[in-house]
């Protein structure tokens, strides 16, 4: 065979694969390929919770993520049939936060500010990324004002602690409509939490973070959507991390980690709401944390994911260094 007959070869069997491709996608429900929640605090924070480590000042804390999604569910929590739902994504997360001495509800206030940044990202979904694919760069701003409540003391040290923060999620991130995974919702959103650490022995805790999820509305969605679709609005959702710690040492400690999320309100798209498309997972894994002084300590964080629905299910490892200015 000739180059150029070879050549006209292979690009016809390049165009015959693109249609096929092309053709497998439209057989499926045009909205199949777009989860709907922005993306919010899965296991990120963890252990001890309820205050800094430190008392008032600034803090500086710097996350490193790696998510490794198995699959990418349907909302029978089964694999999206495609011939592959493979995504791996690096992320890090860089906060600040200042604790003052202004009291407030009996309490102090608080002022925190996080800016995730996608860092790499790998997808793969067996057609060349026609439904399944990514971009990197800036996220969206979270801020928030708390309050930070003193510790409610017992003989043997503290026996109790919480916070409550009015945390908002600003659309100030990189946003691609062509894109499935995108740094930017391009949506606001309202994710106040309450957070408490209670100490059942001096050397053992319980911690927990528990949001509410109000979304605004995304004018400019994915493509993934499908054709005519305007606006995406979507559902309200409440999400949480739990986790209990046994200190070894001083220097360091172990326990369990754990976090869920629950969609508890429709989408809505073009302004009327979608059944069947309320997102869930929880996950759980060990943890630990080395406490280098009162000042510094690193977290470690493993998740494995379960019963994932119209979501991505896979594993996800968290390291965190929190440092206190002093």
């Amino acid at each position: 065979m000739k180059n150029s007959d070879c050549q006209l070869s292979q690009n016809w069997l390049g165009k015959i694969t693109r249609r096929l491709s092309m053709a497998f996608l439209l057989t499926m429900s045009p909205l199949l390929f777009a989860y709907d929640l922005p993306t919010v605090n899965l296991g990120a924070t963890s252990f001890l919770d309820g205050m800094p480590p430190a008392g008032k000042g600034w803090y500086f804390i710097q996350y490193l993520q790696n998510y490794d999604s198995e699959f990418f569910a349907d909302s029978n929590g089964n694999k999206l049939p495609l011939p592959k739902t493979e995504a791996e994504l690096d992320i890090a997360l860089t906060q600040g936060i200042y604790m003052s001495d202004i009291e407030i509800l009996g309490g102090k206030l608080a002022i925190d500010v996080v800016q995730p940044t996608i860092l790499s990202e790998t997808t793969d979904d067996g057609i060349g990324n026609l439904a399944i694919s990514a971009k990197t760069g800036f996220g969206d701003l979270l801020v928030g004002p708390a309050i930070q409540w003193d510790p409610v003391m017992g003989t043997n040290g503290p026996k109790y602690v919480n916070r409550l923060e009015l945390q908002f999620i600003l659309p100030t991130g990189e946003y691609d409509s062509s894109k499935t995974i995108n740094p930017s919702s391009n949506h606001w959103s309202f994710n106040p939490y309450w957070a408490g650490t209670a100490w059942l022995k001096p050397e053992m805790t319980f911690s927990w973070r528990l949001h509410y999820l109000y979304n605004g509305k995304n004018t400019n969605p994915s493509v993934s959507y499908g054709p005519g679709v305007n606006s995406v609005k979507p559902g309200q959702a409440v999400h949480g991390n739990l986790t209990a710690l046994y200190r070894v040492n001083r220097a360091f400690a172990v326990g369990l980690n754990g976090y869920f999320l629950n969609q508890i309100t429709d989408t809505e798209i073009n302004g009327n709401k979608v059944s069947g498309r309320k997102e869930k997972v929880w996950a759980m894994g060990p943890g630990a944390v080395l406490s280098f002084s009162q000042h510094d300590h690193i977290f470690a964080n493993l998740y494995f994911e379960n019963d994932a629905e119209n979501r991505s299910e896979g594993d996800r490892l968290n390291i965190r260094w929190v440092h206190h200015f002093h």
